[in-house]
């Protein structure tokens, strides 16, 4: 209460103030300002010029990617498609609307299963979200925290915009810390450039948990009349201290410690490092299949041919360390000198008395594109799409050869795939497109991959109310870490058969309503996973996968019930393991406390999933594996907080884990043996400017 009245005071409003208002969805600062958002920027001054001086026409955004009513927006963000050439719009987050969930991997549907820290490993709780690339496997449980070309923003804003974001949590020996950065900057209505910088982790609240992540990108984008070019640098660290997880699960859930850094763990000094460089360009010119006038700012409306290039270097490289000494750890209890002595890893294959394993890949990836606009861009037949991709692979590990002798060696693969995609839109009721992607020989040789995907539109009172469904059929080859692998602890060199999945989805979506219900189901086939016992596994058989999710908002005045529900139906669990539920759940009342100026949000937030066979994690491989050990879950989650937006800066103080000691019983894991955090106090703060 004391913190709302110091807040309401600070926030009286002044006169000339300019608030912008929060109440909308999602992604702030969308508001019309006409066709041109550069067309008043220097109005003031225009006015105060002589008569016999000539008012400066200022050039406008023109591009094939926007329409006229998103070049009206002041501010606005995209990612790029780095296989076609199309662009997805956003909008700037700058709202409350998700602003109170803080660990990025949350963010998305029910959730993930995580190891309890901030910057650590993590898996979609929900089959269909988890990460399925193919290249350095390593990665994908880092997979929420990590730039790549996909995912990158770009932006075009009227005025210079940066958004500061802060936020810490715990003692200062145990802080947990989330910062982020990002400048946005135009050099011209069509050209501009970002820099995008985040760093979250956490000192950890057990023994030899730290961990940061730190991930940078660099882009720049010119979106012109009939040329675009989309262009950057990404940078992503990770830096793990691994503990292993808990000896005794017992020492949390029987057992009240009075800090818990005395807890004991299984390991004492090992650690992961993951790196990756990308350099990237996507470019694009359009050949329009008429003249062009001073009128048409645009491509999008005319027959067009679009020629393309994309180029890629992507470069991964992890390094995992500890020593003998500090991974054995007694079996049972710590004090008991007769307790017998245990190894975390059952194989030293190459030292037996320290591991430094190191891995290595990059990918070289140039692709040459073309795109034929037969009419409007979202005609009918919108675009239709072809290209042709060569990729170059090196693959190092230090094995035991190189160990010996001292010569590095590696592996070097070339592959290469064509590709196609049509798409279009009849007004704003139908949505539909198909695509294919094939490797005729060579390294993966036969993989295909088929989608088509088709949605209609109805308007209920003005309300968009969308019926869509999507279809796709993947053959894949496994990735080389799956069938070639040798280091310290683990060592596989098996064939395996290519995977292949079947993929149904049919989803109803009603924005207004705050309303979604998605069916997905899922054939797979010669399934690759990493078994009960740490190894790469190949299943034989058919394994089939089901979800059911459904998402209801309800809103009452000012009361906000939130509600996304997932369940899920794996027909063998040891292949694919889910939880049978899940379940977010949001409630929280949204007012205003000076109307224009401060807006507030108050409320509770849970998670909950059914017990399972939930994962296991692998240090030495920074890998889930399908455990068998034990169930978990079962176990509610519950956070309070106070949300706020004060002008342009957002304001978070929560409690997180509200029932730690008080409902659940303790038992509050989310993968084996990794217990999550306990009560703590989060505050966050997040600031943007426009100048």
């Amino acid at each position: 209460m004391l913190l709302l009245l110091v807040l309401g005071v600070l926030c009286i409003p002044q006169a000339g103030a300019q608030v912008v208002p929060s109440t909308a969805r999602r992604y702030g600062d969308m508001k019309d300002v006409g066709t041109n958002p550069f067309e008043n920027e220097d109005e003031q001054q225009d006015d105060q010029r002589t008569d016999s001086l000539p008012k400066r026409i200022r050039k406008p955004l023109e591009s094939y990617f926007f329409s006229d009513s998103i070049r009206a927006l002041p501010n606005f963000a995209w990612n790029i498609d780095p296989y076609s050439n199309n662009v997805e719009v956003k909008g700037l987050d700058t709202l409350l609307y998700d602003y109170r969930i803080d660990y990025p991997f949350l963010r998305k549907g029910v959730g993930d299963v995580y190891l309890g820290n901030l910057g650590g490993a993590t898996i979609p709780l929900d089959f269909f979200d988890r990460p399925d690339g193919r290249n350095f496997s390593f990665t994908r449980a880092f997979d929420a925290y990590l730039f790549d070309v996909s995912n990158v923003d770009f932006f075009n804003v009227k005025r210079p915009f940066s958004l500061l974001s802060y936020g810490s949590a715990g003692q200062k020996r145990h802080l947990e810390e989330n910062f982020a950065i990002v400048h946005a900057q135009n050099i011209s209505p069509s050209s501009g450039f970002n820099i995008n910088y985040k760093s979250r982790g956490t000192r950890g609240i057990y023994t030899w948990q730290r961990s940061r992540d730190k991930d940078l990108s660099i882009a720049f984008s010119h979106t012109g009349k009939r040329y675009s070019i989309h262009a950057g640098y990404i940078y992503n660290s990770v830096d793990l201290r691994e503990n292993g997880g808990l000896i005794d699960d017992r020492d949390v859930t029987d057992t009240v410690y009075e800090l818990p850094s005395n807890v004991p763990m299984k390991l004492q000094d090992a650690t992961n490092v993951l790196k990756n460089n990308v350099f990237y360009v996507v470019q694009s010119y359009a050949l329009p299949m008429r003249r062009l006038t001073d009128d048409d700012f645009s491509v999008a409306d005319l027959s067009s041919l679009y020629v393309g290039h994309a180029f890629e270097y992507n470069r991964w490289y992890r390094r995992y360390e500890d020593t003998r000494a500090g991974t054995q750890y007694k079996n049972s209890d710590r004090w008991d000198p007769e307790a017998q002595t245990r190894d975390y890893y059952e194989n030293w294959f190459i030292n037996p008395e320290q591991t430094n394993d190191s891995t290595f890949e990059s990918l070289l990836s140039n692709r040459i594109f073309v795109q034929l606009q037969p009419w409007d861009r979202n005609g009918v037949v919108g675009t239709i799409d072809g290209g042709i991709a060569l990729e170059h692979h090196h693959y190092y590990q230090m094995g035991m050869e190189q160990y010996l002798d001292g010569r590095k060696k590696g592996v070097t693969e070339t592959s290469y795939h064509v590709y196609g995609a049509v798409k279009g839109k009849f007004r704003r009721y139908l949505d539909w497109g198909a695509d294919v992607k094939f490797y005729p020989s060579g390294y993966r040789g036969g993989d295909l991959s088929l989608g088509g995907r088709l949605s209609a539109t109805a308007f209920i009172k003005g309300h968009p109310v969308t019926l869509s469904g999507k279809i796709g059929y993947e053959k894949r080859s496994p990735d080389y870490w799956s069938e070639h692998y040798f280091s310290n602890h683990y060592a596989w060199f098996t064939p395996l058969n290519k995977e292949t999945e079947t993929r149904l989805e049919i989803s109803l979506t009603a924005p207004r309503y705050g309303a979604v219900v998605r069916f997905r189901q899922s054939l797979l086939s010669d399934r690759i996973y990493l078994g009960a016992d740490r190894r790469m596994t190949q299943e034989s058989g058919n394994v089939s996968v089901t979800g059911l999710y459904a998402q209801k908002d309800f809103r009452f005045g000012g009361l906000h019930l939130d509600h996304r529900v997932l369940l899920q139906w794996s027909s063998n669990q040891e292949v694919v393991p889910v939880p049978a539920a899940s379940a977010y759940l949001s409630y929280y009342y949204e007012f205003n406390v000076v109307k224009n100026v401060l807006r507030m949000q108050l409320g509770l937030d849970g998670r909950y999933n059914t017990k399972y066979y939930a994962f296991g994690y692998d240090p030495a491989l920074a890998m889930f594996y399908n455990q068998r050990e034990k169930k978990i879950g079962g176990y509610p989650m519950i956070d309070v907080f106070m949300a706020c937006k004060w002008k342009r800066m957002r304001i978070l103080l929560k409690m997180q884990h509200l029932n730690d000691d008080l409902i659940g019983g303790r038992r509050y894991f989310s993968a084996l043996h990794y217990p999550l955090n306990k009560r703590i106090v989060k505050l966050s703060f997040s600031w943007g400017f426009y100048d």
